[in-house]
């Protein structure tokens, strides 16, 4: 049975009563498939599952899409039944962030001002204070965040390491529909036809991770994007595995984020260059 509850008191009693390890999955609700893996994962490794929907202000820029950004609790409860989750903390604005937007907040450092950082500025400062909020609200054992957001998981695990915060931070593998586009919640702003032209994120990455080395991944990549007039890129980059500079040899990571129409959106996969290919 999932219990629903809006309130830190609330929340607070639950997981009071809660045993075993806890798992936590962060969510802004819109709940699909790649959220149901990171569910399960949860399940797999936790006692007790507890499933965050919250969309967070402080990470939506002026001209982002946080009014539009699509708010469906009833459907995603009935996800969080099926997998077997047992908490919901769904929380309105005041009860995240009483008396208004908080006077003190995390700042993303270097790593956070580079790639979707640079695109959004303080995006990253807001994700990592809500994050750090529901951290310290759930006291959970295990944090579970998916790898299409790759930067954010990054810097998610750096402040757990350098807050001293206990929570071990689990990455899950990008869930993609059949034929390749990574899950988002905004999909579903696609029309079929700008849907189609999304397609070559997915493909340009396949392409670039395909390559041996940094110069013929980019390239690669950047053809199959260069060729969809249906997409603007934002960002094509290629690093390390910590977002730095990519190795010779050895593992990497091709990142991109791009508008499609009005909506944007993020992928990345990883590869191995040199020797290590």
């Amino acid at each position: 049975m999932t219990a629903l509850v809006h309130t830190r008191v609330e929340l607070a009693a639950a997981r009071a009563a809660a045993t075993g390890r806890v798992a936590v999955v962060m969510t802004m609700g819109a709940l699909h498939e790649g959220h149901r893996q990171l569910m399960r994962e949860a399940r797999e490794r936790g006692d007790f599952v507890l499933v965050t929907i919250f969309v967070n202000p402080l990470q939506f820029g002026p001209n982002e899409d946080f009014d539009r950004y699509p708010r469906t609790l009833d459907a995603d409860l009935e996800a969080c039944r099926a997998e077997r989750v047992d908490l919901v903390f769904a929380p309105d604005r005041d009860e995240m962030y009483p008396g208004g937007a908080p006077l003190v907040t995390l700042d993303a450092g270097p790593m956070g001002g580079i790639l979707e950082g640079a695109s959004r500025p303080g995006h990253f400062s807001g994700m990592l204070t809500v994050v750090a909020k529901l951290l310290m609200l759930t006291r959970a054992d295990l944090a579970f965040f998916g790898e299409k957001d790759f930067q954010q998981l990054s810097l998610i695990r750096r402040m757990v390491r350098d807050l001293e915060i206990g929570t071990e931070i689990v990455g899950v593998p990008t869930v993609r529909e059949a034929d390749g586009l990574a899950l988002s919640s905004r999909n579903r702003y696609l029309s079929a036809g700008q849907r189609q032209a999304a397609l070559a994120l997915s493909h340009a990455l396949r392409e670039g991770a395909a390559q041996s080395d940094a110069q013929s991944a980019l390239e690669a990549a950047g053809k199959i994007l260069a060729d969809e007039p249906g997409v603007q890129v934002d960002y094509l980059a290629l690093t390390d595995p910590l977002l730095g500079t990519p190795p010779v040899d050895g593992p990497a990571r091709l990142l991109v984020a791009a508008k499609v129409g009005a909506t944007r959106l993020i992928d990345n996969v990883p590869l191995l260059l040199g020797n290590a290919a």
